[in-house]
Order: C-alpha cells, then sequence, then structure tokens
C-alpha cells in the first residue's frame, strides 16, 4: 500500500488520521472541501457530491499521483442538527454512494469509512435493548443524520456483494474528542442524563485514528462493522451505577468494569487488535 486517500482529513478525526498514517509509514492525500488549518500532506479540495470529482481524485490529480491504493472515508456534515434533515441525508448519502462506486471503478479494494454510534438508537429516547450495546442487533436509526449511516452500511453490503474482492470496514465511532475537550468532562457529573445519550462514550480522536490504521491493515474480503469507542466512560461514577440509574429496566448482560465503556468494543478488539491507548483522566494534553 503507497498511497491512502483520506476524505474529509481537514476534520477532527482526519487529523488524527492523516498524523496516525503518516507516522506509519504511509503517503496519505487528503480530499476536502475544507482546507486543513494546519500544514499536512496532499491537500486537494474536491466535493464528494460530484461523481466526476470524485473519480477523479480517486485515479489521478495532474502529478500530484497517478493511483491510490485504499480509501478511508470520513467526510460528512458530522452530525444531526447541523443541516436541514434532507440537506444531511443528500450530502452524506450521495458523498458515500460517489466514494464507494468511485473506488470500485479504480479498483481499489481497500475502503474504510466512517459509520456512526448513532445506528444502535441515539439518542437512547428508547432504551437500548441491552447494555454493553453491541453490533449484534438491528440498527435503529432515529434522525435523517442516523438514517443516511445506515443506509451507507447496507450500501457497502450490496457492493461487496457484487465485487467478492472488496473489504469494506465500516468504523461506528462514538463522539470524538480531542485533548482539548476534556476540561468539559467533570460538569458532567451534575446529572448522569446529560450523557445518557450515548451511554457516556466518546473516542479520543488519536485512538479513532489507531483503528482506522488497524482497519486498512486487515486481511479480510467483505464487509465488517465495528463500534469504536475508548475503554472507559466519560464520567467517575461506576458504570453499572450509571445503568441501574438512568436504564433500570435494561438487561445487563455481564458483570461490567469500574468505568467500562457501554458502547462494546470487544468485537474491534478481537478482529482488528485495536486497543485504546489514551483516557480523559491522565490526558488533558498530549
Amino acid at each position: 500500500m503507497s498511497l491512502v486517500a483520506v476524505t474529509g482529513g481537514s476534520g477532527k478525526l482526519g487529523r488524527a488520521v492523516i498524523d496516525e498514517l503518516v507516522g506509519h509509514g504511509y503517503d496519505v492525500v487528503n480530499l476536502d472541501l475544507a482546507a486543513p488549518r494546519e500544514t499536512q500532506p496532499g491537500f486537494t479540495r474536491i466535493d464528494l457530491t460530484d461523481y466526476g470529482q470524485t473519480v477523479e481524485a480517486l485515479t489521478a490529480i495532474d502529478d500530484r499521483y497517478t493511483s491510490v491504493d485504499a480509501v478511508v472515508h470520513l467526510a460528512a456534515i458530522p452530525g444531526p442538527g447541523m443541516a436541514a434533515n434532507a440537506k444531511t441525508f443528500a450530502n452524506n448519502l450521495t458523498s458515500s454512494y460517489n466514494v464507494f462506486a468511485a473506488s470500485r471503478a479504480a479498483g481499489i479494494a481497500n475502503v474504510v469509512w466512517a459509520s456512526s454510534e448513532t445506528v444502535l438508537g441515539l439518542p437512547f429516547r428508547t432504551p437500548p435493548p441491552y447494555v454493553p450495546v453491541d453490533e449484534e442487533y438491528a440498527a435503529r436509526p432515529e434522525t435523517a443524520y442516523s438514517l443516511a449511516k445506515h443506509l451507507d452500511e447496507q450500501m457497502a453490503a450490496q457492493f461487496c456483494r457484487w465485487d467478492p474482492r472488496l473489504k469494506m470496514i465500516g468504523l461506528r465511532f462514538s463522539n470524538v474528542m480531542e485533548p482539548a475537550d476534556y476540561a468539559a468532562f467533570p460538569s458532567f457529573e451534575t446529572d448522569p442524563r446529560l450523557r445518557a445519550w450515548n451511554l457516556w462514550s466518546y473516542i479520543d480522536a488519536r485512538d479513532g485514528a489507531q483503528a482506522v490504521r488497524r482497519a486498512l491493515e486487515y486481511e479480510a474480503t467483505g464487509i465488517e462493522m465495528f463500534i469504536i469507542a475508548n475503554a472507559d466512560t466519560v464520567m467517575t461514577t461506576p458504570s453499572a451505577d450509571l445503568a441501574a440509574q438512568v436504564y433500570p429496566d435494561v438487561p445487563v448482560t455481564r458483570e461490567l468494569g469500574t468505568h467500562e465503556t457501554l458502547l462494546s468494543i470487544d468485537k474491534a478488539r478481537r478482529l482488528l487488535g485495536y486497543e485504546p491507548q489514551r483516557t480523559w483522566r491522565n490526558q488533558a494534553s498530549g
């Protein structure tokens, strides 16, 4: 693998992914509408809702590169409510289709993309079927944003059916955080319901980037989905106490570690070798 195209590389997670890949010897190009806020390699401004631009970006851009070996698709309106529902849905689903189809047309068989924790049923106004939640129950999208993410997963499955050579891995990222965000975490203790909407979970952008790299390096074909969260919660209250207080009628399927994430990362640990390296508890900086 010589060149990885990262869509949305100027965003919070995208910046960390580029740093992770470059740090592990990959060449990277950043395909985004927004320029990066700091100097990073290979930025090309691309509108991924335009299929022609997407095909060109995944094949060759003048003298910058002549082929792409793998794609990390992160570009999207990054959450519900950030644009009108129809705009979010049309932008995100169209961009994903264009990236998936252009990758296949370009002969790129290794695609990793950002799905979302929201497909699990966030913001859990209807409680989850059990905790820790995992990849085993059917998607429960509750917003236009989440619906598009769910359809991304369905679409990827059909691309893999059409072409058995493909490997397409969807990473259901939790709420992405950088060290500067951790200063707000102690304020969540005042009311456990403030963060109950995603079971008190988060993902450090740098650990999210680790998951992306491991997904790229995972040797397989076909589609796989993984929840990607940090190993702990955003709270100092024990996880079992949080579940009992806020979701008293939801079954707890096993004994929980003191601050164990309620978005299960067991599958990512088992298949990808993913293991979070950071926690907000000692990562206020660096």
